[in-house]
């Protein structure tokens, strides 16, 4: 890595040190897992400064510091299985592939997928499975020690709800399409849920359906 991006990394990892974020095995995913590889080339220059940006598929890439904090609080440990529902350009599944044992990431744009699955082979991911799914639907028959969704929803999908093992954490924007959304941790503790309320943020909803064009 040039030292250009040693040190954008290192300005990374510092504004999360200010912002409460300390996990030794975050901070090593950060490190290990290029973010330049996974931004458009017009941003190529500005890959670990805060902020989103624009990608494929009129989505949008969620800023570092975002994804940091969410995954802080996903608290995602070595053993388990995860599913993250909208894969945008997979960065977020490479940094759960150096948390978690089996990655799951699904993204109802093909465009986005082949893209993603190329970024990861790339980097010789090999414990992530990248699909064109509907994200909605989770994965039947399937169980799941974390979920994370990148987009908000109104309220969380039932079917999601449904394949989340016990003890095991959701995390969604929950809130209005076209406004503010409160990113809510969920836990399951037996038959129930435990809700807490993260942070503000502002994010695409989740649509359900397979983008035939894109």
């Amino acid at each position: 890595m040039p030292v250009d991006k040693r040190e954008a990394v290192a300005s990374l990892l510092l504004r999360l040190r200010i912002a409460g974020v300390i996990d030794k095995r975050l901070f090593k995913a950060f490190e290990a897992v290029p973010r330049q590889n996974f931004v458009p080339l017009i941003f190529l220059d500005h890959s670990y400064e805060p902020g989103s940006f624009p990608i494929e598929c009129g989505q949008i890439m969620t800023s570092a510091d975002q994804v940091a904090r969410t995954l802080l609080a996903l608290d995602v440990e070595a053993g388990h299985r995860v599913l993250e529902v909208g894969t945008g350009s997979g960065y977020q599944a490479a940094l759960l592939a150096h948390l978690g044992k089996k990655i799951t990431s699904v993204d109802r744009y093909r465009t986005l997928v082949e893209k993603a699955k190329i970024r990861l082979d790339t980097l010789k991911i090999t414990n992530t499975l990248i699909s064109h799914a509907d994200g909605m639907n989770g994965l039947p028959n399937s169980l799941f020690d974390r979920i994370v969704l990148n987009g908000s929803v109104v309220e969380p999908p039932k079917h999601l709800i449904e394949q989340l093992a016990s003890n095991g954490v959701m995390i969604a924007p929950v809130g209005p399409p076209d406004g503010v959304q409160q990113l809510t941790r969920m836990t399951k503790i037996g038959s129930r849920f435990q809700n807490e309320v993260l942070f503000e943020v502002r994010m695409q909803p989740l649509k359900s359906g397979l983008s035939k064009a894109i």
